[in-house]
């Protein structure tokens, strides 16, 4: 009976222990970053090799690499991504982040990245300016801030065709509709949108904004210490204007837009 007692308290005390172990991933020194896998340039499957790539994800394997971290790329959900920060499943997300709108919801890096939220067409749409928008077909991603940015232009929306836009898991969904002219322009973020027309011809950009914002690292909120430790380190990084420019480089994003440091 004591063997049985014995027993059955070592279990309660293992169990007690795991509960309040941290996540698994803290407790084997590796760091799960969540991210949305269809947007480029932050972060996308790099078709040619198989392995995902992008400016955020190669940012954030400095800065792991720096600390000691093992980096695990998590591709998500982008509709998920709250559920999964809070179950532990991912511990940062770093991808294309916006912070407005969402400044209480994270615990937030400083940021690092401006962005303007712009409106992609094929080139001779007609449309050339926002009010061009009247009557249009109009998509944008699920639960971004391109569709927070645009659901705030409440006259804009009323003007579109059926007084609403469409909206897509993914915009490179969102970009073969525009390919095919199922819909007449995408709201999306100047970082995608400069990616999608370097890498097709026949479309355009217009210079009339729907939005300015900047970009951060999220986190669950409470998680204070594994936020610092990375805001410390993405500053760092940030003062190796080597890598910085040759990241931007390569992933084609406005070098003058990177704000951290300066």
């Amino acid at each position: 009976m004591k063997k049985l007692l014995s027993l059955l308290l070592a279990v309660l005390v293992l169990g007690t222990c795991l509960a309040v172990l941290p996540s698994c991933s803290e407790t084997k020194n590796e760091i799960i970053l969540g991210f949305d896998a269809e947007y480029p340039p932050f972060g996308y499957l790099d078709e040619a090799t198989g392995k995902y790539i992008g400016f955020d994800i190669e940012y954030a394997q400095k800065v792991c690499d720096n600390l000691g971290y093992t980096l695990k790329l998590t591709p998500i959900d982008w509709d998920a991504k709250d559920a999964l920060l809070q179950s532990g499943a991912i511990d940062m997300i770093w991808n294309g982040f916006t912070y407005e709108g969402r400044e209480n919801d994270y615990e937030w890096t400083d940021r690092y990245l401006n962005n303007s939220i712009v409106v992609l067409v094929a080139e001779g749409s007609g449309i050339a300016t926002l009010a061009d928008l009247a009557g249009k077909t109009v998509a944008v991603q699920t639960d971004s801030s391109g569709e927070s940015a645009l659901s705030k232009k409440t006259e804009l929306v009323a003007s579109l065709k059926d007084g609403k836009y469409l909206t897509e898991q993914a915009y490179t969904t969102a970009f073969e509709k525009l390919k095919t002219g199922a819909i007449d322009a995408i709201v999306v973020d100047v970082g995608v949108a400069n990616y999608l027309t370097a890498n097709n011809a026949g479309y355009t950009i217009l210079a009339e904004t729907v939005s300015s914002e900047t970009y951060g690292v999220g986190f669950l909120k409470g998680n204070t210490e594994l936020c610092a430790k990375i805001n410390a380190e993405m500053k760092n990084v940030a003062k190796d204007t080597a890598f910085i420019t040759a990241l931007c480089e390569k992933y084609g994003v406005d070098q003058n837009a990177f704000t951290l440091g300066k």
